[in-house]
Formats: structure tokens, sequence, C-alpha cells
């Protein structure tokens, strides 16, 4: 979504919602497959997650790369320092992201259940990996993450109404 580069506090506030509704809907579906003990492949239901790491430009890589320090002349000392690990590509709030969808490979748990369909010859089934009360806590976390953007959003758009009547 691209919205216009005079108003960044809204391209800034709507990556953060976008971020935080992929977390909420992945979190969604392991809660809502948190018991299944075979899926298509064979296995039970893994948890999956989101990593979102921002994307740097080639200046940006270099810099981390070669380890180089790069010195800004300030005229005031109180000046915020810019460091290598800062994205250089954030012109008017405007990052980019990667969004990987992780799959949890850790094992569930193995549980006694002999008249399970999918027990195996000794009567043991295999759970999914979900741990639900994790998953209702990273909810909360990210609903409440998902509150703060949008409250940013609409501070900034307040501020740009407000200016408008100056």
């Amino acid at each position: 979504m691209k919205i216009n580069s005079q108003f960044p506090g809204f391209n800034i506030s709507a990556k953060g919602l976008s971020i935080q509704r992929k977390r909420m809907n992945l979190i969604a579906e392991n809660i809502a497959n948190a018991d299944i003990t075979r899926t298509s492949d064979g296995g039970p239901y893994k948890r999956k997650f989101l990593t979102v790491t921002a994307k740097q430009n080639s200046f940006g890589n270099n810099l981390m790369q070669e380890g180089n320090n790069l010195k800004l002349n300030t005229t005031n000392s109180a000046h915020i320092p810019f460091t290598a690990t800062t994205p250089v590509n954030n012109k008017n709030g405007q990052f980019s992201f990667d969004f990987k969808e992780v799959v949890d490979q850790t094992p569930g748990d193995i549980v006694y259940m002999p008249g399970n369909p999918n027990a195996n010859s000794d009567g043991y089934v295999q759970e999914s990996n979900v741990n639900i009360v994790n998953e209702m806590i990273d909810m909360i976390s990210a609903s409440r993450s998902y509150e703060a953007n949008l409250t940013a959003l609409n501070s900034s758009k307040q501020m740009a109404k407000d200016s408008l009547e100056i």
C-alpha cells in the first residue's frame, strides 16, 4: 500500500498494522489447528510464526558487511548519531520488509491413545506442537501492537487535519 510521502506517519503505521494483521492470522490458524494429529503430509500440525526483517539497500548492506563507520558532521552534539545498523532506505517512512512464514519443527508431545485412528502400533499419537496458552499470549501481544499502530495512525491523521486548519 503506497501512501503519499507527505505523511510518513501514515506509511509507518500502515506497515505496522499489516505486520500485526499477518501475525494475528497465523496465531488464529495455530489455535484452530492445535488438535490436528494428522495433516496431508501425514504428521501432526506444526506451529507457524512470522519473522519480519527490514530490507537494506546496497549502500546499507556494504556498511554492515565491511564494518565501515559513517561519520556525519553535526552542528550540535545533541543530534542523534547514525549507526551502520540503521536502515538507510527509510526516506519519508518508506521501509521495505521481508515477511517469512516459518514452521516450528519442534516435535509435539507423544500421548498414549490406543483408540485414536492415528495411533501407531503401540497406541501412541504425536500431538501438535501448538501450546494454546502461548498462542493466546502472542495474540494479546499482537492485538495490543495493532491497537498502538492504529492509535498512531489516528494521531497522524488528526495532525494532518489540524495542519490544514492553520
